[in-house]
């Protein structure tokens, strides 16, 4: 071979290689997770909302900054399956590997894209088996659930959707507001949904058991309602305003932005407010410094620890996709590990129900010692009066 030959032989072989070399290492994942690409997307909200979305992007932000991974968010156009799906496309088209979505408004996404993009990892959070089949297959879901298979609908390879234990979380923070001092209360849900009323019907148990150990029943009411929505409203106001004038304490708003409408009826009256998935302390500074209570958490921060964890540095992946994962309790004494609780920094203790006096709660709670139902097929039994009002406010 002339050297001239030779020497473009070389070269092109030289090439070939290097190209190999570079696809290979494209579709390694480097130690330390440099080839990992992580794109919050938003339901429809903002990142400054001081609920989920707030709470995700700010656990994938701190996650990617420790891990010294590429992050972003993207905020879809308006509040629509479409708009959601394409910040999906857009997310993959610019090549980022693993989707985090917060909340069940992603379940037409999850049911459209999951199969699109099978090499891509989808980290749902709050987002539950009827959640998605309900998207793929509309009402007829519930007339009959049993007849659909939830997997049949979604990519089960590259997908770990997260559920959370609402009832343990409403419970822990009814059971504090008695033991706090407070004995008129109330619980305004957005929709009659699944999650709300876990959290509602959790709530009304927490009061009674708390008013049990007491042994003061007679002296502890609930008001009971839904506002058919999941904002406030000047309809909503008013009903919350009739609420505080009639001597409600403490009212617990658990319904994305309804709670607008109970801190601003508190406000005119000096009422107090639990919040509900995220601690929204300081937004209700705004309406009247102190209002807030306590939340019941949902600790978003841990699921999405967990699941980046499983995906980047523990290999552990494959035993998550595939499963919709009831959160709730994992630990007695690391109360921050916990998928639900309440907000140690911001909750008001007091002499009536300290840290100290929550950490023993959640450990009976662990050991089966206090039980929680989890049933939402009918309103819990009570000693306490509850004044459940029937439909709902709007």
């Amino acid at each position: 071979m002339r050297a001239r030959g030779r020497s473009r032989f070389l070269l092109v072989v030289s090439c070939m290689l290097l190209c190999g070399l570079l696809t290979a290492c494209g579709n390694v994942r480097k130690e330390g997770g440099s080839e990992y690409r992580v794109c919050m997307i938003t339901d429809s909200g903002d990142i400054t909302d001081q609920s989920f979305n707030q709470t995700t992007y700010e656990a994938c932000r701190d996650y990617c900054r420790e891990h010294n991974m590429d992050f972003t968010y993207k905020k879809p156009d308006g509040d629509t399956d479409y708009a959601r799906i394409a910040m999906v496309d857009v997310a993959v088209a610019e090549g980022y590997n693993i989707l985090v979505m917060p909340g069940f408004s992603f379940a037409r996404a999850i049911v459209e894209t999951t199969n699109k993009y099978p090499d891509i990892d989808f980290i749902a959070l709050d987002l539950g088996g009827a959640d998605i089949a309900a998207a793929a297959v509309g009402s007829a879901y519930y007339a009959d659930p049993d007849a659909y298979e939830v997997t049949d609908y979604y990519n089960t390879s590259n997908t770990y959707c997260t559920t959370y234990r609402e009832e343990i979380a409403g419970f822990l923070a009814g059971y504090a507001a008695v033991r706090m001092g407070y004995r008129k209360l109330g619980f305004l849900g957005g929709m009659m949904v699944p999650g709300p009323m876990r959290f509602g019907y959790g709530y009304v148990q927490g009061i009674d058991q708390a008013a049990q150990e007491l042994g003061i029943t007679d002296e502890v009411s609930v008001e009971y309602a839904y506002g058919g929505q999941f904002y406030g409203s000047t309809e909503i106001t008013a009903a919350m305003d009739t609420w505080y004038n009639n001597g409600v304490d403490v009212a617990f708003a658990c319904g994305g932005a309804i709670y607008t409408s109970v801190a601003e009826a508190a406000a005119k009256k000096n009422g107090k407010v639990i919040t509900a998935d995220s601690d929204q302390s300081a937004i209700l500074d705004t309406y009247l410094p102190g209002m807030a209570v306590t939340a019941a958490l949902k600790n978003l921060r841990a699921s999405i620890n967990t699941a980046l964890d499983a995906i980047t540095i523990d290999g552990t992946w494959p035993e998550l996709t595939g499963q919709i994962a009831s959160l709730g309790l994992v630990s007695t004494t690391d109360m921050s590990l916990n998928y639900v609780g309440l907000p140690e920094d911001t909750t008001q203790w007091n002499e009536g129900f300290t840290r100290e006096d929550y950490y023993a709660l959640v450990r009976r709670i662990y050991d089966g010692e206090v039980e929680i139902d989890r049933s939402i097929d009918s309103f819990p039994e009570t000693e306490v009066r509850v004044n459940v009002r029937p439909g709902t406010i709007r």
